[in-house]
């Protein structure tokens, strides 16, 4: 695209548009776009010396220059969105995986990146801004994708990252407390996500018929539930073990090598998407399926198990620790802290959980970004009347010492960043993997 919004890509003869974002604000680089090039500058504001066109709100000038000019090749491609606090990022990269599985060219955008078959970039974003979607997307049907699936982000819907896009599957999977440092309320938050299931056009909504938010997401026709308590795809007999779960679908058998029961509906979702596309191995291909880097991502170490995993919210962390408690283990040890910056009002909760489910609790610094890590951890444990967790403000000290208190059979989890590689201390992001600290430590 020769329109731009970043002033460094500028090239000779391209258009520059100023937009306005919550840190930022492009105007203030008009003049750097200029001097790389631009003979056509979009402004909300201000005269310079190449053709200005002035308009009232560049982003809204923005989004209608794109549908306008791109938008009859974007549809070209079928496009999937999911929305929800968890199971976003395992279900999308699971219905990655099943497609390509199936030679049927998927792209993947999320929290793992931008996914093409042979490459992976990272992303600032879950959901990135309209531009750069718009620019993944008509690379996508230059390369001949057939599909693009996407976790779609409440915060991304709220700031229009995703107009002007037309669904042709949209998934939801359930609401719980996250955000809210964003959105303020849990109403304003499910309403949020509700505007993925108003980007359709006659499309399919597979929707989780256990979560109580989910009359939000029932769209006029073409409705697919699933769950214990689904009329279309029943789940029951969930059996898991470290080495996988066996469940039923109505009728159906089904082996995955993910565990957990939140897991089984993550993979639920990637069944009946296949069911749609009439696949008829849907079987062999859900038994194929490996859980994305970070997500349940285990480790054996002698008698013990070490999973790490991005969970990060109450009902997350509970989900996966009660889980965890169904398969076969002496304890289970837990490593969770809280991000800055962020909801605070989880934190407690966060504390509660943790030490209610687990044997013993390790809590430590997340991304601390520009709080300070002991005043975090401090509201973490402030209503706690237990004595089974210890505070270690440093992670990799936690991590270590985690290690270190193992003793047979026992299951260790290192919870909050799962696959990021990278620590946020004030506006810095510093490089840490959980996973690669125990690799390390462990030799």
């Amino acid at each position: 695209m020769n329109i731009k919004i970043d002033s460094k890509k500028v090239n000779i003869g391209d258009t520059f548009i100023a937009l306005r974002g919550i840190n930022n604000d492009g105007h203030k680089y008009v003049n750097d776009a200029i001097e790389n090039g631009a003979t056509t500058v979009i402004v909300e504001k201000g005269e310079y010396s190449v053709n200005t066109i002035l308009v009232k709100d560049t982003k809204e000038y923005l989004k209608e220059y794109l549908e306008n000019n791109y938008y009859d090749e974007i549809k070209k491609l079928k496009l999937i969105g999911m929305t929800g606090t968890n199971g976003k990022t395992t279900t999308c990269y699971l219905i990655y995986q099943a497609l390509n599985k199936l030679n049927k060219k998927c792209a993947y955008i999320g929290t793992l990146g931008f996914y093409l078959t042979d490459e992976q970039r990272t992303l600032n974003n879950t959901t990135p801004n309209l531009y750069n979607l718009y620019e993944m997307l008509l690379e996508c049907v230059q390369k001949g994708y057939e599909y693009v699936v996407m976790e779609v982000s409440s915060q991304g819907l709220s700031m229009g990252r995703v107009d002007t896009l037309i669904f042709d599957y949209v998934i939801f999977s359930n609401l719980t407390q996250d955000h809210l440092d964003y959105h303020g309320t849990i109403d304003n938050y499910v309403l949020e996500k509700q505007k993925l299931f108003n980007m359709t056009n006659n499309s399919y909504a597979i929707i989780n018929s256990d979560d109580k938010y989910k009359d939000y997401f029932i769209l006029d026709n073409k409705n697919i539930t699933y769950g214990k308590t689904s009329n279309d795809y029943k789940i029951s007999h969930i059996k898991s073990t470290i080495k996988g779960s066996n469940f039923k679908l109505n009728d159906e058998e089904y082996f995955t090598k993910l565990i957990g029961e939140y897991n089984i509906y993550n993979v639920t979702i990637v069944i009946i998407l296949l069911k749609l596309l009439d696949v008829e191995n849907i079987r062999e291909i859900i038994s194929s399926l490996d859980s994305p880097n970070g997500r349940m991502d285990m480790i054996h170490h002698k008698d013990n198990t070490i999973i790490i995993d991005y969970a990060h919210t109450p009902d997350a962390v509970e989900k996966i620790i009660t889980n965890v408690k169904k398969i076969s283990h002496n304890r289970i040890i837990t490593m969770v802290g809280c991000g800055g910056n962020r909801d605070k009002t989880k934190r407690s909760i966060m504390g509660e959980i943790a030490t209610k489910y687990s044997d013993y609790v390790i809590f430590t610094s997340d991304n601390p970004r520009n709080e300070k890590p002991k005043r975090i951890l401090k509201d973490i444990v402030c209503k706690l009347d237990t004595k089974n967790y210890k505070i270690i403000v440093k992670r990799e000290k936690a991590i270590k010492k985690s290690i270190q208190m193992l003793s047979k059979n026992d299951i260790l989890l290192l919870l909050g960043k799962g696959h990021e590689d990278y620590q946020i201390i004030k506006d810095k992001k510093i490089p840490f993997s959980d996973k690669q600290k125990v690799i390390k430590y462990l030799r």
